[in-house]
């Protein structure tokens, strides 16, 4: 195989699970918004999981949601640019053949886009997977959130044990 053939083969999966994960998670921010009403909760699983519509105008967990408009549009911006050029600089530099690190890093990069275009859009990010257990509240977060931090907790037990064969 030539080395051409091979590397399109690489983006041709980053663009699929890329592609998938935004179309999933653009999806269901839009029927989340298109059938519910701000702040409605349906519970699917009850004392466990609900579907709760929220709009989360800061970062993880509310943080900079106080700040002005504005700063949050330029910050978010610019920290996604950033994050995605670093994320396309990690998979470039992968392996081929390293199939985990290129679906663990296309799924991040697909969350960031989902939420990016969210902020964009309207200058917050929709929420809804609404998880409690045992009296411990999750707060809400999206399908482009749950990608990103499946990939993330992939790429970091593969790192680490890619690290542990490489000292063995």
């Amino acid at each position: 195989m030539g080395i051409g053939l091979g590397h399109k083969r690489h983006l041709g999966l980053m663009l699929m699970i890329v592609s998938s994960v935004i179309a999933l998670d653009q999806f269901t921010k839009w029927f989340v918004t298109s059938a519910m009403r701000l702040h409605e909760s349906i519970s699917v699983i009850p004392g466990l999981f609900n579907i709760t519509y929220i709009r989360n105008s800061g970062a993880a967990f509310g943080i900079l949601a106080g700040t002005h408009a504005g700063f949050r549009l330029l910050f978010f911006g610019l920290t996604s640019v950033l994050a995605l050029a670093l994320l396309g600089t990690i998979y470039v530099r992968l392996s081929p053949a390293d199939w985990v690190g290129q679906v663990s890093v296309s799924a991040i990069f697909g969350g960031a886009v989902g939420n990016l275009i969210d902020r964009i859009r309207s200058g917050e990010v929709i929420d809804f997977l609404d998880l409690s257990l045992m009296g411990h509240h999750w707060p809400a977060f999206n399908v482009a959130d749950a990608a990103i931090t499946v990939g993330v907790g992939f790429l970091i037990l593969h790192f680490f044990r890619h690290k542990s064969e490489v000292h063995t």
